[in-house]
């Protein structure tokens, strides 16, 4: 395993307007499992196929540990790939699809068959390894080919949205079972999705894409809890979060934010004056209505799901989701006060979105 330094990277595709990477610089430490998330169109899978080789960019550069190889050929590259649509052989047994990049390679047959052996029993796929792909379900097919990606000792292991194919409950369990895969073999990993479960999951750092560029780098808790600008959480969780239209002002007590009629404790470290106010939809209580520093709502839509329920509820113009227990007795139309956590709030500025320095 190596760490990946990406500097500058700029890709434009042929006729387009707008570049898909722009000016992107990325670390990949050694051993760590990085994932790209965004929405289609951010980029994040035009990076992972130059960090491969696929494609070349139009400047900047790429290393793995001491090596520059932005434009080198993959196969000099000492990379594995697992594709989104499992890219297995049809007409080779799955012991022979393990098995393809070690024989490329020219290692010893023994050697190959202890390699494969030891994949397909992390895999668990030993009984199936004299059967074709036709005869495999989807995530079978997809443990080959992660199998496959992990045989062959390469620095780095590159996934582009390998269980989406998948559906929710095998993509569940699959999740799982590749975390303590990857955890396993210590590759440094560099994984693209655009689910933000799977991202927050599975990744030691999250970099949030949006129109080419990286928007914010961390982790999954600093950026589920400290999204670095209105798009990140927005996009970022389910439901994502909350956002209203807010006003802070100084007052004998001290800097208070006001939301509609609502006078409300504030988090410290931004102006005065209107503000973006957002809270995630567990950070919201409901209350009664003698308790201090509460904001009257009425329960629009009321979802059960099971460990808890969703409410639509309708804050004057906004409309926001509050998650509340499954045994609280809520219903359509019933005039309720939200408490907001204070700890949870995040403010942003209303005209760039950008997050006012609260930390």
């Amino acid at each position: 395993m190596a760490e990946i330094n990406i500097q500058n990277l700029v890709k434009t595709y042929p006729k387009g307007t707008e570049r898909a990477t722009d000016d992107v610089s990325l670390q990949v430490n050694e051993g760590e499992f990085m994932v790209l998330l965004g929405p289609s169109g951010c980029g994040k899978t035009t990076l992972l196929r130059m960090i491969a080789g696929l494609e070349l960019p139009d400047s900047g550069s790429i290393s793995v540990g001491d090596r520059e190889v932005t434009y080198l050929p993959p196969n000099q590259r000492n990379m594995s790939m697992v594709f989104q649509s499992y890219a297995v052989f049809p007409h080779r047994k799955v012991r022979a699809n393990i098995g393809f990049g070690l024989a490329m390679r020219k290692m010893p047959k023994a050697e190959i068959e202890k390699k494969v052996a030891w994949a397909a029993d992390l895999l668990e796929m030993t009984p199936y390894l004299d059967r074709f792909p036709a005869q495999l379900s989807g995530g079978q097919r997809q443990r080959v080919a992660v199998a496959r990606a992990i045989v062959v000792d390469a620095d780095v292991m590159l996934m582009d949205e390998p269980l989406s194919n998948l559906d929710a409950l095998l993509r569940l369990s699959f999740r799982a079972k590749l975390k303590k895969i990857v955890e396993h073999i210590d590759m440094t990993t560099v994984y693209v999705t655009h689910d933000q479960v799977e991202a927050l999951s599975l990744g030691d750092r999250v970099a949030v894409m949006r129109a080419g560029r990286i928007v914010q780098l961390g982790g999954p808790l600093e950026v589920y809890d400290h999204p670095a600008d209105m798009f990140v959480g927005g996009f970022i969780g389910s439901p994502p979060m909350n956002f209203l239209d807010g006003t802070l002002v100084s007052g004998p007590e001290g800097t208070q934010l006001r939301i509609g009629d609502s006078m409300i404790e504030a988090p410290t470290g931004a102006p005065e004056g209107k503000t973006k106010v957002g809270i995630r939809a567990e950070a919201i209580q409901l209350t009664d209505a003698s308790a201090k520093g509460t904001i009257p709502a009425r329960i629009d839509v009321v979802e059960p799901l099971g460990s808890s329920i969703l409410l639509t509820v309708e804050v004057g113009q906004h409309e926001i989701k509050v998650q509340v227990p499954a045994d609280h007795p809520v219903r359509s139309g019933d005039e309720v006060h939200l408490r907001l956590a204070p700890e949870s709030i995040r403010l942003y500025d209303p005209e760039t979105g950008l997050g006012w320095d609260l930390r």
